[in-house]
């Protein structure tokens, strides 16, 4: 969620090098296999003229954000700012948030949107394909790449056979801040959170104070939960990130989330940090870029 940091405020310390350019980011709206319009930025990454590290030509990052961020949100540029010097770099609004069409369904129908944001990314040529996730986005990208999996796999072999949409596959997975299980009301902020989802005059101030659309029908049938969603991710690489001061789930959801993982998942408890976007500082975001491009592809 991003309605606010529920621990310190993250601000960024990347500065342009003068022997770095960046290519201009190209802008449009994808649409869904249900049909919803998604606005969607793709930028190209960071060009380095110098003997410093290049981002890879090969790696896009697909970044899903938080409950009502959206494209143009600063802690949303200011996460692609930073993984742009690792790779290209995708963003866009979920449904229901900023210029999207639609209305928020909170993480079930939006795995279509992080599936279309992917197959844009590869249009471009790029091999691998990390899928970057923070809080409500945290939960989406672990039910997406459970229902889309590796070609290859059992799994994928039946997948592919059904749906034919082997390019929304994604060869790394990274879930910040994510819930492990739904309906979890066990904090001040997840409270005041399912106010804002369940009742009429919370979606109303969802509409006009957060510029996030919510739609009024319960989940029929409830979605896959994230905890369920992940065994079924392997052999996708899997990074699990929470802070261990985030004041919307405690460290049980990462903890559960890492243990369904198994041998396949990694779990980094970061000190002192909040939740999600507004807290993952520039030294974690760098972390978690380099761990994407180290992984097999």
């Amino acid at each position: 969620m991003s309605t606010g940091a529920a621990g310190h405020v993250a601000r960024s310390t990347v500065r342009p090098n003068s022997e770095t350019s960046r290519r201009a980011p190209l802008r449009t709206f994808l649409y869904t296999a249900d049909g919803i319009s998604i606005d969607s930025v793709y930028d190209p990454g960071v060009v380095v003229y110098d003997a410093g590290r290049p981002p890879s030509r090969d790696l896009v990052f697909v970044i899903a954000h938080g409950f009502t961020g959206d494209v143009d949100r600063p802690h949303v540029r200011r996460i692609a700012q930073v993984f742009a010097q690792y790779g290209a770099v995708v963003t866009f609004s979920f449904r229901g948030h900023g210029a999207s069409g639609g209305r928020s369904t909170v993480g079930d129908k939006e795995v279509l949107d992080l599936a279309a944001a992917v197959e844009w990314a590869r249009s471009f040529g790029h091999a691998r394909v990390a899928t970057v996730g923070f809080s409500m986005g945290g939960s989406v990208v672990l039910r997406h790449a459970a229902l889309f999996p590796p070609e290859g796999s059992e799994r994928g072999s039946e997948r592919a056979g059904r749906e034919g949409r082997t390019e929304a596959v994604t060869d790394a997975v990274v879930s910040v801040s994510a819930p492990a299980r739904w309906y979890y009301r066990g904090t001040a902020p997840m409270r005041r959170l399912h106010w804002l989802v369940t009742r009429p005059e919370g979606r109303l101030v969802g509409r006009y104070g957060l510029r996030t659309r919510i739609h009024h029908r319960e989940w029929d049938p409830v979605p896959l939960s994230p905890v369920e969603a992940v065994p079924r991710i392997a052999p996708t690489p899997l990074l699990v990130v929470h802070g261990e001061q985030d004041g919307y789930f405690p460290v049980d959801h990462p903890r559960m989330l890492a243990t369904a993982a198994g041998d396949h998942g990694e779990l980094w408890l970061e000190p002192g940090m909040g939740h999600a976007e507004h807290a993952a500082t520039d030294e974690l975001l760098a972390r978690i870029g380099d761990w994407a491009l180290s992984q097999p592809g």
